[in-house]
């Protein structure tokens, strides 16, 4: 893999080495982005418009939640893409497009996939009943 390293972890605080643990930013990721403030002066991302907390089983049992995996929604931005999907606090995102939300896809990762201005199928789970809405995705900007 060639990619930019972001960050090294020296040691974990109690005694134990971990020298050699490193997490990289893929090459090619890395060129999307430079490519995309050469042209724009920014990078652009996604925006959905929430606040979010991820869901596992282990969540879902303890809040008696009718989904595993997914993310809940803890707020949602005025004029947002989300609220005006019609989204709202409470519900449960469990599908971005065709990938689940899950312990191999996260939100992130999901989202990511799509450039601004995309519409995209969101499955939601709101009072036990799981429905779709279609979002037409915003821009994010990191300067």
């Amino acid at each position: 893999m060639i990619g930019i390293n972001t960050l090294v972890v020296r040691s974990s605080g109690d005694g134990s080495v971990t020298e050699g643990l490193g997490f990289a930013l893929p090459v090619n990721t890395a060129k999307a982005v430079a490519e995309q403030i050469i042209q724009k002066g920014y990078f652009s991302r996604p925006y959905l418009g929430i606040q979010w907390q991820a869901i596992n089983p282990y969540i879902a049992m303890r809040y008696n939640l009718p989904v595993q995996w997914g993310v809940f929604v803890t707020d949602v931005a005025a004029n947002s893409p989300a609220s005006q999907a019609g989204l709202h606090e409470g519900d449960i995102l469990t599908r971005i497009g065709e990938v689940s939300l899950d312990e191999t896809h996260s939100f992130f990762n999901a989202l990511f996939q799509y450039q601004p201005g995309d519409v995209v199928s969101v499955g939601v789970a709101r009072d036990y009943q799981e429905f779709e809405v279609k979002v037409k995705l915003g821009e994010s900007n990191s300067s």
